[in-house]
């Protein structure tokens, strides 16, 4: 009965790390079977052209995260991401990161506060200026409360905060996970003054960009998406979008290497050829093996036991507490920072990656699954599904 709870919860690539054998899932890491599982934040799509967020977070063999007064220890830090991918010293200008996602969360200025309180990073709050939340139409009229999406904005938030503690941060609330409504939001997000990033952690089925593109199409703006947490599946909307930046996951270290820190595939990273949508120029000459789309273009940390965040969320409409949290979900807004920090978001920002591919980390060890070409399931040198070109080194490939 346990297994098959934890079956209808979690996608293939979540039983993987779970510890669970099911058809075409990776062998599980040791660390999630010592205690702790990896569970999904928000509830599986139940309609077409909806999306599902792609947070994940640890729990213990009961399948909850018990409440914390303090972040966990084993927690990604700000100063430890910010080391990891060479953020230090960099600055967004005054830039502005928006975040895309679903439903309300009545609760998100305070915990922001929480979470930023605790690392020392500034105040970022909407009486300095620092921060807004609107609904898909720019207005004021917030949607209903859903706990899973606002754990998923959470994560969204503390990510920017610590990948870019200077940035702006709009979060834009779209009245349900379907695909239109999000995308409204992201037309919404792309008006707002300042915005020079969109993190959008949330993906569904492949879907065409004849149909949804419009809402993604914003040359000027980097549009980041995560590529779902279900290892090697395919497409998934709207990563796999021609407008937008996909964005895998890893699994992030420390280590005693001249760089402090190892990276290698998560075994839960999306990756896949879109059906529907055409092949990225930029990448070309990258050997993808997709006729079409091809996803991740780059990655960041994603493993919610090695390089998951210690975040601030909501347990309920009222309550908070500490817990750790990884997913694709992570790395979409910490690369939609590094635009912000980098400050070139000039044409299609997806294309900027593919031009300066050495100033990138190239993750080179890993895998997601099992694929019929072996780039789009397996990390190597270059391109591959699973973490595209790499992850930040700085911000000279974006």
């Amino acid at each position: 009965m346990r297994q098959r709870i934890l079956v209808s919860a979690l996608g293939v690539g979540a039983l993987a790390v779970a510890g669970l054998t099911v058809q075409g899932a990776v062998a599980a890491p040791a660390q999630y079977t010592a205690g702790k599982h990896a569970a999904k934040v928000c509830s599986a799509a139940r309609a077409a052209h909806t999306a599902v967020c792609n947070a994940i977070k640890l729990v213990d063999a009961n399948g909850v995260a018990p409440a914390s007064a303090a972040p966990p220890s084993t927690g990604l830090t700000p100063t430890g991401l910010r080391d990891a991918y060479k953020l230090n010293g960099l600055s967004a200008g005054g830039r502005t990161v928006a975040i895309v996602d679903a439903y309300g969360y009545p609760n998100l200025e305070r915990d922001l506060g929480v979470y930023r309180s605790q690392f020392g990073l500034s105040a970022c709050t909407t009486a300095n200026g620092c921060l807004r939340v609107i609904d898909q139409n720019g207005g004021t009229a917030l949607p209903k409360f859903n706990v899973g999406w606002a754990g998923e904005q959470a994560l969204d938030v503390d990510a920017v905060s610590a990948a870019a503690p200077d940035a702006k941060i709009i979060v834009v609330q779209a009245k349900s996970a379907g695909f239109a409504d999000l995308g409204a939001a992201v037309v919404t997000a792309s008006k707002q003054a300042g915005v020079v990033a969109i993190s959008n952690s949330y993906g569904g089925s492949d879907a065409a960009d004849s149909t949804y593109g419009s809402y993604y199409n914003h040359p000027g703006i980097a549009v980041t998406a995560s590529t779902g947490d279900n290892g090697y599946q395919g497409g998934s909307y709207p990563a796999s979008s021609s407008y937008t930046t996909a964005v895998g996951g890893t699994s992030l270290v420390a280590a005693s290497n001249s760089r402090g820190w190892s990276e290698t595939v998560w075994s839960g990273a999306g990756s896949g050829c879109s059906t529907y949508n055409t092949a990225l120029s930029a990448a070309a000459s990258f050997g993808t093996g997709c006729s079409k789309r091809a996803m991740a273009d780059v990655s960041a940390a994603a493993d919610p036991a090695k390089g998951g965040m210690a975040i601030y969320y909501p347990t309920s409409r009222t309550a908070s507490t500490w817990a750790q949290f990884g997913g694709t979900s992570e790395a979409a807004p910490i690369i939609a920072s590094v635009y912000a920090l980098s400050g070139n978001t000039a044409g299609y920002a997806n294309a900027l990656p593919y031009a300066h591919p050495g100033s990138l980390f190239d993750v080179t060890s890993g895998s997601n699954g099992s694929c019929p070409t072996t780039q789009w399931c397996n990390a190597r040198a270059g391109w591959d599904g699973p973490t595209g070109l790499g992850t930040p080194n700085g911000t000279g490939a974006f």
